[in-house]
């Protein structure tokens, strides 16, 4: 109950980025759904906005709510995004992708202006690594991928969805979650992960956040690279 409070909190301090007018990225995740639901209330309450969800389940949501939308094929350049993240460590990196929408998330998020991450107190790490690393992959790769991530010191497990069988993103690829332990150095990770044909996202989100808020009781930090 503590954290879905600091949740909701986090997204409620994030509304003062979102301009009258603006393009914004709607992020996928439970924490994403707070600001969802948030920035619903605004629309009904005259502001307008036009949103790009970053998967099936934040559109429906977002569509429900009334909020407008809008595609990548419409709009190349998004003003602002709010998203969750499962770790934050003090340079900003982060890990996402427990809620299944790794790649259209960072899609999003590369498109975006001003990348804002909205977070309870749990999710700040001194460390990456704690919370299991999601990679996407396809299916025809996906055994010979898991290999090359075993190799590199990981356990790895099948991702599997509430059906009891494997977990399909919206782009119908497998997720690998990946337990490295601590990640010294997810800059390195992040680049052999991407070189690995069959790969086709991982979540290592390394300098994109603009800013990330991260609700603590009724506190707000408010972390910049740098501080």
């Amino acid at each position: 109950m503590a954290n879905d409070q600091e949740k909701e909190a986090a997204a409620r301090a994030s509304l003062r980025f979102v301009k009258d007018g603006q393009v914004v990225g709607l992020g996928t995740g439970s924490t994403a759904a707070y600001f969802i639901q948030l920035l619903g209330e605004q629309v009904k309450n005259g502001l307008k906005v036009r949103g790009i969800p970053s998967s099936d389940r934040s559109r429906e949501q977002a569509a429900g709510l009334g909020i407008p939308l809008t595609t990548l094929d419409e709009c190349q350049e998004i003003d602002v995004t709010v998203d969750g993240a499962d770790e934050v460590d003090p340079q900003l990196r982060l890990i996402k992708g427990g809620g299944g929408a790794l790649l259209r998330e960072k899609i999003v998020a590369s498109a975006t202006k001003y990348y804002v991450i909205i977070t309870d107190a749990t999710k700040r790490v001194p460390v990456l690594g704690r919370f299991p690393l999601p990679v996407e992959v396809i299916k025809f790769a996906q055994a010979l991928v898991r290999k090359k991530i075993e190799a590199l010191g990981a356990a790895v497990n099948m991702r599997v969805g509430t059906d009891g069988k494997p977990y399909l993103t919206d782009e119908n690829n497998y997720i690998l979650d990946c337990r490295f332990g601590q990640i010294p150095n997810p800059d390195g990770l992040a680049r052999r992960l991407s070189d690995m044909p069959g790969v086709v996202e991982h979540g290592l989100f390394i300098g994109m956040a603009s800013v990330v808020l991260v609700a603590n009781g009724s506190e707000i930090m408010e972390l910049r690279r740098g501080r």
